[in-house]
């Protein structure tokens, strides 16, 4: 199976040869700033790509974190850096996907504020209850819902997160309606879920993992087009009647608005590199991120897509965030 896409281009290859690269890159440090607090997924693998690049720039790579408002406030910082190489970002679907039709006052443009590098990877989330749900099973859960209309309850880890925008998806494509309760943050969702307050959610694969190997949780569904090979067995919606249907979770390198093009040349195939090492291989397929790599263009091109599919959806179904 085909995992990661990585492209070599002329330009980079051109670029090597004349040493150009060598004139462009940063010269001291190079911060990467991260959206969320130490030790979550993505400031795991922001910091093992950070390490990797430090060596292979001959320079410190320090990843930064800038918690707050799902990764909107660090996108805001790099938006106003210097175009030098010497701040970057790890774009989240939070920042880069859902915020720019979430909140029309952003501080910073998603699509002109940012310099593509490449995409680090995307993983799936689950569609999950407690293992003491009577119902199991996607198509018993969509009839439990269009008997109960309105009754059933869903959680979220909060309004406008990944999670909630991959519910309202499934509520769009199987024509349900239910009761959705947001959460300040997953801890506290699963911890209701697991005492019944709470019936089902979807919740990202490097959360639910933990409690679905315990047996604590049930998977029903997942939500990339294909399935993850960590959880072979759970079918995805897109092939159990909702075809086209697909909400992950992504997250890759960014940098300020117009940086210099050789520059994004050698970070872009930097980072197809680090994606290739079998050490980093293992890392991602813990967390379960696929399909990482390919040029800046790939990932530019997938970035407006998200936003374009999501800001038609939270149109549609009159999403607020929260006040």
């Amino acid at each position: 199976m085909k995992r990661r896409l990585f492209a070599g281009g002329a330009v980079a290859a051109t670029l090597a040869a004349t040493g150009v690269f060598a004139q462009t890159m940063p010269k001291s440090v190079t911060r990467l700033v991260v959206g969320f607090p130490a030790g979550g997924g993505t400031d795991v693998l922001a910091r093992l790509l950070a390490q990797k690049l430090g060596v292979m720039w001959g320079i410190p790579v320090v990843v930064e974190n800038r918690a707050g408002a799902a990764g909107i406030i660090a996108a805001e910082q790099v938006a106003r850096a210097e175009p030098d190489g010497s701040t970057l970002l790890m774009a989240h679907i939070n920042s880069h996907g859902i915020a720019p039709g979430l909140q029309p006052g952003l501080g910073y443009s998603a699509e002109r504020d940012f310099t593509p590098i490449a995409l680090v990877g995307a993983t799936p989330q689950m569609l999950i209850c407690a293992s003491n749900q009577p119902i199991k099973t996607l198509k018993g859960l969509v009839e439990l819902c269009r008997s109960r209309p309105g009754e059933v309850i869903f959680g979220s880890a909060g309004n406008g997160s990944a999670q909630h925008l991959a519910l309202e998806l499934f509520k769009a494509r199987a024509n349900i309606d239910v009761l959705h309760v947001p959460y300040k943050g997953s801890a506290p969702l699963v911890s209701d879920m697991l005492g019944g307050h709470v019936q089902y959610s979807f919740e990202g694969m490097t959360t639910a993992t933990q409690y679905l190997g315990g047996g604590k949780m049930t998977a029903i569904a997942q939500t990339r087009a294909k399935r993850s090979r960590n959880f072979p067995a759970v079918p995805t919606l897109a092939e159990s009647g909702y075809e086209g249907y697909e909400a992950s979770i992504w997250f890759g390198l960014v940098g300020p608005a117009k940086m210099p093009q050789a520059m994004v040349a050698r970070m872009n195939k930097d980072v197809n590199t680090v994606l290739a090492m079998p050490d980093v291989i293992a890392r991602l397929d813990q967390f379960g991120a696929e399909d990482g790599g390919g040029s800046a263009q790939r990932f530019g091109d997938f970035m407006q897509a998200e936003r374009e599919k999501w800001g038609r959806l939270i149109k549609t179904a009159r999403i607020a965030v929260d006040k």
